[in-house]
């Protein structure tokens, strides 16, 4: 099989190599005086590709209006529609920049969609599903700055937390929160 469409195990080395550098970077920046650090996955900063919107938002302090900020921004940013976004996707994406060490940037290129943006996109794609979590904002496109997209991927797969969707040749990763699947 393709090594592109299948999730790829963390070798032990690898997993150590990343966990080394979260923890380098940590110790650094609670060195440096006057720098509130803070460990990766407590906030999640966000760029929409489309938009050009920015987010910035903290994981611990869940409340129901940093929701409905979350769910306006990733809204169907073609028909403005907004829909809840699921919070367990936020923690899969915490729990990613944990893992990773790196508190990058994710940048959005597809989050909730509308009934009627998914069947234009499936129109003109087949990689569209018919019945396509981004619908029920359980799912999102993503890349995250300073990881390659391949590792953003190994690192969801890690996770067993739901559907990964890897597409190198488009750059970005989907992550949902549905059964665990890979493609």
């Amino acid at each position: 099989m393709n090594e592109n469409l299948l999730c790829r195990k963390l070798s032990r080395r690898k997993f150590l190599v990343l966990s080394a550098h979260s923890t380098a970077g940590i110790i650094l920046a609670q060195s440096m005086p006057g720098f509130a650090a803070h460990t990766p996955g407590d906030y999640l900063s966000f760029y929409h590709t489309h938009t050009r919107e920015t987010l910035k938002v903290n994981l611990k302090e869940k409340s129901s209006k940093m929701l409905r900020t979350v769910n306006r921004f990733l809204r169907d940013f073609r028909t403005g529609e907004v829909r809840s976004i699921d919070p367990q996707l936020l923690d899969i994406l915490g729990r990613i920049q944990k893992l990773s060490g790196r508190s990058g940037t994710f940048e959005v290129i597809s989050g909730y969609r509308s009934a009627a943006t998914n069947q234009m996109l499936r129109k003109a794609s087949n990689k569209v599903a018919k019945k396509s979590l981004h619908m029920a904002g359980q799912a999102i496109d993503v890349r995250l700055t300073g990881l390659r997209t391949r590792d953003l991927r190994d690192l969801a797969c890690s996770l067993k937390k739901g559907g990964v969707g890897y597409y190198p040749d488009s750059n970005f990763v989907h992550i949902d929160t549905g059964r665990v699947r890979t493609w």
